[in-house]
């Protein structure tokens, strides 16, 4: 799929513009969602199919870096332009918008295919001066502490709930010969996205929204004091020596292994754990409780869904809408879930695992919703703001350095 992946974007760069409005094939794009769902939107492509004569889908999986990063872009602006896509509400959906890629889909709502397929408030994330631009599919708690219960049980030590626990079991866990915390970090977003929540607890949501939509500085006293703590996780070794070397799956593989007791990502870990280590004993906690901190029940999650591309001709648009329409009935949000996802279209099931409810609800209760800097904030600052957190993390400079580092980063 990688390979193909890339003939796509050789191709892509040849011209601008959207796909032929006059052909009968509906383009999706996405980031790889993992074998298990690429066979839900199979059997949805071949449903669609068959319910519309003459049509034809085009499914598009890429490597999800890849995708993130230059995959979308080249694909928006190739000649044979998705007509449907995968995208996360935030700046990034602003961005699509603000290109011209993103069709108001409140038509479809108020009176068309995707009449009734969500409840009115589940449109809030991704609504644009009173146009809804996507339509919601998932949403994920971007990062919690991973445990495996054997471990700490092991070695007699409860799941960590404050900072001190957190960093007490860090030692105590090196000393059983553990690695504390794995982390795959080479790509920066994945010890980024839990180090982005643990700093904001402490400057609080507002001041990390200020410095990251560059309205405020980052070398401040209270920025230093967010970032002392990452220090602290450098000085008490509770991440693996690795973690700006491996990437986000071989960080995970430590903590499928045993080698590492705990791993900090998000709520996807379910279903990769189900499939890639079934006899794993596991549960989470939300992010350990910070000295002082000024939102002590905050959340960092993320709202991801499929828009329609506005340069696809009127009929393609119609056709994507009824395609979304169809990949939200019941049957298939069904599928969906024994693929081990969640659809935000699921009410309830005794096939949910029930660490992903509580999940859900971690993510529906809270008052303060943190948006990941990657999906919230402009690309360029999210890398780096990760960049700076990742130097720190790996113990190669201080807070204070890191942050100046930052700011003149940001300023040049």
């Amino acid at each position: 799929m990688a390979t193909a992946g890339v003939t796509v974007l050789a191709l892509a760069g040849c011209s601008g513009g959207a796909s032929a409005a006059d052909d009968h094939t509906l383009r999706i794009a996405m980031g790889s969602p993992g074998e298990a769902q690429i066979r839900v939107w199979e059997s949805v492509a071949d449903e669609f199919e068959a319910a519309n004569d003459g049509w034809k889908v085009d499914l598009n999986f890429q490597k999800d870096d890849l995708y993130q990063t230059i995959g979308l872009p080249n694909l928006l602006n190739g000649r044979n332009a998705p007509d449907l896509y995968f995208e996360w509400a935030g700046n990034r959906l602003l961005e699509r918008d603000a290109d011209g890629f993103a069709a108001d889909l409140t038509p479809f709502i108020e009176d068309g295919p995707l009449t009734g397929v969500l409840d009115e408030s589940q449109y809030g994330a991704v609504t644009v001066d009173g146009r809804v631009l996507m339509l919601p599919h998932i949403a994920d708690v971007t990062n919690v502490l991973w445990y495996n219960t054997e471990i700490l049980d092991t070695a007699g030590i409860e799941p960590p709930t404050t900072w001190d626990e957190l960093l007490d079991a860090c030692d105590a866990l090196n000393e059983e010969g553990f690695i504390p915390i794995a982390s795959g970090n080479k790509d920066l977003w994945a010890a980024g996205n839990w180090l982005a929540h643990l700093v904001s607890r402490v400057v609080g949501h507002e001041a990390y929204d200020q410095a990251l939509s560059g309205e405020a500085d980052f070398d401040t006293p209270e920025w230093q004091k967010a970032f002392g703590y990452v220090e602290d996780l450098a000085e008490h070794k509770c991440v693996n020596d690795s973690v700006n070397a491996i990437d986000d799956n071989e960080g995970a593989q430590l903590f499928f292994q045993g080698k590492a007791a705990m791993h900090a990502i998000g709520s996807w870990l379910v279903s990769w754990a189900i499939d890639e280590a079934p006899d794993l004993d596991f549960d989470f906690e939300n992010l350990p409780a910070m000295p002082s901190e000024a939102d002590p029940d905050s959340v960092i999650g993320v709202v991801t869904g499929y828009i329609v591309n506005a340069k696809s001709g009127d009929q393609k648009q119609e056709k994507a809408a009824e395609f979304l329409a169809l990949l939200s009935s019941a049957e298939n949000t069904q599928a969906f879930i024994d693929a081990e996802a969640v659809p935000v279209t699921a009410t309830t099931s005794d096939s949910i695992d029930e660490r992903t409810v509580r999940l859900n609800s971690l993510l529906s209760e809270s008052e303060v919703v943190i948006s990941p800097p990657d999906t919230g904030y402009e690309l360029d600052v999210a890398d780096a703001f990760y960049r700076s957190l990742s130097e720190v993390l790996g113990g190669r400079t201080t807070a204070a350095d890191a942050l100046t580092q930052l700011q003149d980063t940001l300023t040049k």
